[in-house]
């Protein structure tokens, strides 16, 4: 009895993969914990074996001879040790295997993954062995050195090679380490060596430079005063958003005086503060885009007979053998999209609730009694039945017949009203045949179906392994599997039913499983919700999940025309993200997020990692009632175009007739989901094919993608558990504000009122001038990342410098002109303007 239950208990760990993750990880921190407490305990006896080495020596000789005492910190087992690893062993190089055991046991307590550890071992056994054999040079007066291996090894070398090649092999050795594993090369060196005679030369320069002069004729004494010089920053790509608008420190010689040093002229001034500072002229804007120009090589002379003719060859540009983004990539890892909400904790499953209880119940005389009443109305029909088979699945069960040789399955699918008449039953569906499968299926709603639970779903494995882009889990088929797809798949979604069917809590359990999966950098969520109830408690989760237009309070769109705004806004995303991808050579969005992670696109060029944005109508009925073609339209250009760079569209409707769900829509919406409608012709509406007016309801659904028609029951989420999901999401460290879309001015609107009065420009709308001049291209983002401002700033600043002509008007998708062609006509303007 006991065996049994052991094996039982065994057999349960086996099916839960998580007990057998938290007992593996029981095991690792016990391993990790041992391997830090060897570390510590070989570095204590390695350092005593060096201190006290001589004196332990008798006591190796007599280890159980307990009346001699060790003088090793660790005593005779540590003496022991240490003659183990030191004097038989590697000698002083065996203090690399302190280094190995604490980082391999750090590695296992903190859950690092150990691939990282092999590069380490391998290179440190190798310096391991160089160290031993180099230092088995020293075996006549220190022996403790080299260690015996170090020793054998190098008298076994020298008895083949020699001394001196015994040294170069060594030398070798330390050739290949300095270059593979320090990274040092010729190249480095030379600049290194370099860089210090030109600081000497520049050093020598200043000595040399005689001392500045009062206006009373008294000579300053620079010497005598405290200087410090913040050091130059070289200009250099930076792959990294948040560091990459980071002003370049201007040089500060700080001096200690009474006394501010100007560089035009020296003249005393009375301060109150006894530090001044001296700073270059330039200002920090043209340190910040004004790049150190590249030097270029001399020209080559050939001189020729003729004294008047002088051939100049030009010199051959410096070919870079390492790829730029392989080099950032090796230096900073690859780009994280996560790293400005690293901190950012996924919601917990125990948010949800448990509706299911134990799962589903069979009643097993529910199914004798259908099965029984099945055969006899099909015997009364002379349809002979070889095998029925029954599966339960949490509101109907599947019984799947093979019927006799010679019967029409046209014969059997005709019965249907007959079948449902015999059990007394609403929605029975037969599938004949079924795909894949050599059997017709009749579906017959359970007397008590069960409800399906958002936490049984989210808890699946099949969700929580499940490597999609945009991972959705709707609910259990039939067969009580989770049903997951991926949306980025799909690529749009067309939800339709009747009021009432579970519409609205579909879009919960949509929006929720993309919560549970996707960090808040990855996906944005654009929500137009005409009802003004459904949606309104993903408010909270504004600042991390939701998209909206600049300069709108509420980032859940209820308003028709701000639909229209929202949608040709997001019309305009999709043309700038098109332009991006075509710049970067790629075809959809993960193929450029990819390229962008491995610090392949400049963020300079106006690259950055593009979040996925599904946008979310729940009643489209109503906005094609109360805008018609002005919804239409761009809805069908995202149904058409925005597939590859990242935009989905979730549509529901209660209303399923042929003027809501057009031709065109229906063309570009090939994932389907019906709930239970009212007849036949909606059916077929929904999914070209009848079945959804046989639904039971209550979440009751039949999903289509293409030709394959598959029946779920949806999962549900109640009101409260989307609360609390949101609560938890919304009380944690979010962006500064909602992920804004771009602007829209619709034509014929002159939009907003551009007289500005000189007196009201903006502090930086010089600044901002010089750098649309600079660039030649008109855009709030680039001002947003040259001068780090936020997006409201910006697009002031862009409606000033259209007001005084420096940039032209908005033109959609394109960048704005520039009428200013450098910065010496801008310098020109801005005096004709002073003059006026």
């Amino acid at each position: 009895m006991a065996k049994t239950k052991k094996t039982e208990s065994k057999a349960e760990e086996n099916k839960d993969p998580k007990k057998r993750r938290r007992i593996s990880r029981r095991n690792e921190i016990l391993i990790g914990s041992f391997l830090v407490l060897v570390s510590i305990a070989l570095l204590l006896s390695f350092i005593s074996f060096f201190i006290y080495w001589r004196e332990d020596q008798s006591t190796l000789v007599s280890l159980a001879d307990r009346s001699l005492k060790a003088r090793n910190w660790l005593g005779k087992f540590g003496a022991w040790l240490a003659d183990l690893f030191i004097f038989k062993g590697f000698g002083a190089a065996s203090f690399l295997f302190v280094k190995l055991f604490f980082l391999t046991g750090s590695f296992l307590v903190l859950d690092v993954p150990l691939r990282k550890l092999k590069n380490i071992w391998f290179w440190d056994l190798f310096a391991l062995v160089v160290l031993s054999v180099l230092f088995g040079f020293f075996a006549d007066s220190l022996p403790e050195l080299g260690g015996t291996v170090g020793y054998e090894m190098n008298i076994f070398l020298q008895d083949y090679i020699g001394s001196t090649g015994t040294f170069l092999v060594l030398a070798f050795g330390i050739i290949i380490y300095l270059i593979y594993k320090i990274k040092v090369s010729p190249d480095k060196i030379k600049s290194f060596f370099e860089r210090r005679k030109s600081e000497l030369d520049a050093e020598l320069a200043k000595m040399k430079t005689p001392a500045p002069v009062a206006e009373n004729g008294n000579a300053y004494n620079l010497e005598e005063f405290a200087v410090e010089e913040s050091p130059r920053q070289d200009l250099k790509f930076n792959p990294f958003p948040e560091e990459d608008d980071e002003e370049i420190p201007e040089p500060v010689l700080k001096v200690a005086s009474k006394f501010e040093i100007d560089k035009d002229a020296l003249r005393p001034t009375i301060e109150h503060s006894s530090e001044i500072s001296l700073s270059t002229t330039e200002t920090k804007h043209e340190a910040a885009f004004n790049p150190l120009p590249t030097p270029v090589a001399a020209p080559h002379i050939i001189t020729t007979d003729d004294e008047a003719f002088v051939i100049e060859q030009a010199p051959e540009e410096d070919i870079v053998e390492e790829n730029l983004a392989a080099r950032l990539v090796e230096d900073f890892g690859l780009f994280d999209p996560t790293l400005e909400l690293s901190n950012y904790k996924f919601p917990t499953i125990d948010m949800l609730k448990d509706y299911a209880g134990g799962g589903i119940t069979i009643n097993q005389e529910e199914l004798e009694e259908n099965k029984n009443r099945i055969v006899e109305t099909l015997r009364n029909y002379k349809i002979d039945i070889a095998q029925i088979k029954a599966t339960v699945g949490p509101s109907v069960t599947l019984y799947e017949i093979v019927p006799e040789a010679g019967i029409r399955i046209s014969k059997i699918k005709s019965l249907e009203d007959d079948i449902a008449l015999s059990l007394s039953a609403l929605g029975i569906r037969i599938i004949a045949p079924i795909p894949g499968k050599g059997t017709i299926g009749i579906e017959v709603p359970n007397q008590k179906p069960t409800i399906v639970s958002m936490k049984n779903v989210i808890g699946s494995a099949k969700f929580q392994e499940a490597e999609m882009e945009l991972p959705i889990a709707l609910g259990r088929t039939i067969s009580n599997e989770t049903f997951v797809a991926d949306l980025a798949k799909m690529p749009h979604l067309l939800m339709a039913g009747a009021t009432g069917q579970g519409k609205s809590v579909g879009l919960n359990a949509v929006l929720t499983s993309l919560l549970y999966k996707k960090h808040p950098a990855e996906v944005k969520f654009v929500l137009v919700d005409p009802k003004k109830v459904e949606l309104t408690l993903f408010n909270k989760i504004e600042r991390h999940y939701l998209a909206k237009l600049p300069d709108t309070e509420d980032a859940i769109i209820t308003d028709n025309t701000k639909v229209i705004h929202t949608l040709n806004s997001l019309c305009v995303e999709m043309d700038n993200r098109y332009s991006l991808l075509k710049d970067a050579m790629v075809r959809n969005i993960k193929e450029y997020n990819d390229k962008f992670k491995s610090r392949k696109l400049n963020p300079e060029a106006g690259h950055r990692f593009l979040p996925y944005i599904v946008l979310v109508v729940d009643e489209f009925a109503d906005l094609i009632m109360t805008a018609g073609k002005e919804v239409e339209t761009p809805i069908a250009r995202l149904a058409q175009l925005a597939r590859a760079i990242g935009i989905h569209l979730i549509i529901a409707t209660q209303r399923p007739s042929v003027n809501v769900i057009t031709g065109i829509i229906k063309a570009n919406f090939p994932a389907r989901i019906a709930f239970r409608v009212t007849s036949k012709i909606d059916s077929r509406t929904i999914l070209d094919t009848q079945g959804a007016d046989q639904l039971i309801g209550r979440g009751d659904l039949l999903f289509s993608n293409g030709n394959d028609v598959t029946r779920v029951q949806c999962a549900f989420v109640d009101t409260p558990e989307v609360e609390k999901i949101t609560e938890f999401i919304g009380s944690q460290k979010a962006y500064p504000s909602a992920y804004l879309l771009p602007e829209y001015v619709p034509e014929g609107e002159v939009g907003t009122n551009l007289e500005y009065d000189i007196s009201e420009r903006d502090a930086l709308f010089r600044d901002a001038a010089e750098v649309i001049v600079t660039s030649q291209q008109g855009s709030a983002s680039l001002l947003q990342r040259k001068l780090k401002l936020g997006y409201n700033r910006a697009g002031r600043l862009i409606d000033q410098l259209e007001a005084a002509g420096i940039v032209g008007p908005f033109e959609g998708s394109k960048a704005r002109g520039v009428n200013i062609p450098d910065l010496q006509a801008l310098d020109q303007f801005f005096a004709n303007e002073q003059n006026e």
